[in-house]
């Protein structure tokens, strides 16, 4: 069963599969070239995983996060020079910034039309807007969480929460004008092994994804919805002779020099 004993993100639930999330940040940070001075800003830095590789570039690093408890765990690690417990949504520097890179984050915060140029406009000249979004919310580890709340407990789950992504070529729309976009998808083919605890993909989803629709439910009722998931995700999902499980899972990346 998924922790959930509060609202805020569960670092164990997250980092089950830390390689596996940290290695399209590192993919990411690859694409990035040469930065003007100033800072670089981690936004929705959750529990610090990328600190050490941004702390290569030896620039002030400040990480912005919404959760009390990735926050905790991110000043661990001991490379962020600032950590600052914030609405991704509201964040702003008084200063310009060299890089504003955001790992698996900004698809938790609505109105990317507003956001992402306010965004831009804070990156000194040369700098770089660096983002990645998990891309899988039409695939059936995602959607049959959200099919199978709405079938056992109607009306729980406002269709409007939830993970927000535009299309790539809307994104490019958007940002084309500000500046140079790069823009690219990438499918990661994940080995997740068995942990004795439940179907891997549940596994890897439920700390993340569904995590939102859990937190709507008593402890019964994901119970209930856990159960059922656990049911069908074998037919998409299925099981290796090892219980290892083969698990597509797309990835969407652009990068902005202003």
């Amino acid at each position: 069963m998924i922790e959930l004993a509060d609202q805020d993100w569960n670092p164990g639930a997250y980092y089950r599969f830390r390689g596996l999330r940290l290695r399209p940040a590192l993919d990411l940070l690859r694409a990035v070239g040469p930065l003007p001075e100033g800072s670089v800003i981690d936004l929705g830095c959750g529990g610090g995983a990328v600190g050490p590789a941004l702390g290569q570039l030896r620039r002030h690093l400040v990480g912005v996060d919404t959760s009390p408890a990735m926050l905790s765990q991110a000043r661990l690690t001991g490379g962020y020079d600032e950590l600052l417990e914030q609405d991704l949504a509201e964040w702003s520097s008084s200063a310009p910034v060299a890089m504003i890179f955001s790992n698996a984050a900004l698809h938790w915060v609505a109105s990317h039309e507003t956001l992402l140029p306010r965004l831009a406009a804070l990156l000194a000249p040369g700098g770089v807007l660096a983002v990645q979004f998990p891309h899988q919310n039409n695939a059936p580890s995602h959607r049959l969480w959200r099919s199978l709340v709405d079938e056992l407990f109607p009306g729980r789950i406002d269709p409007a929460q939830g993970p927000k992504v535009l299309l790539p070529a809307e994104y490019h729309r958007l940002l084309a004008p500000l500046g140079k976009v790069t823009l690219w998808e990438t499918e990661y083919y994940q080995e997740l092994a068995p942990d004795g605890e439940g179907h891997p993909v549940r596994r890897f989803t439920e700390g993340t994804y569904a995590r939102p629709i859990l937190n709507k439910l008593d402890s019964d009722e994901q119970a209930q919805l856990i159960r059922t998931y656990e049911s069908v995700i074998g037919k998409a999902y299925p099981k290796g002779p090892n219980g290892t499980v083969l698990f597509p899972f797309r990835r969407l990346f652009f990068t902005l020099s202003v």
